[in-house]
């Protein structure tokens, strides 16, 4: 299974969303740092979910990395997250 699946399908598991679109980006970041042939290292993640409610930001990414699981997070070099209610 790709990472991006892998990461949508905890997602979706986890928050219920509303809107959600994980990107592979690491194309875009060829040559730099945890750059691995065959992409799966650099992610962009868009979600909309009702369960962020009150949550401040900080709150939200550490909901998301739990969501995804240490193991998963290790395996890739850069995430960029844009969560909103």
């Amino acid at each position: 299974m790709r990472v991006a699946d892998e990461m949508e399908m905890r997602l979706r598991d986890a928050f219920s969303p509303r809107e959600i679109e994980v990107v592979d980006d690491s194309e875009s970041h060829r040559g730099h740092s945890g750059f691995q042939e065959g992409g799966q290292s650099h992610f962009n993640i868009l979600l909309r979910s009702e369960a962020f409610a009150g949550q401040s930001r900080i709150a939200r990414h550490r909901a998301v990395h739990s969501a995804l699981g240490k193991e998963l997070v290790g395996r890739i070099h850069a995430l960029a997250l844009d969560l909103d209610v």
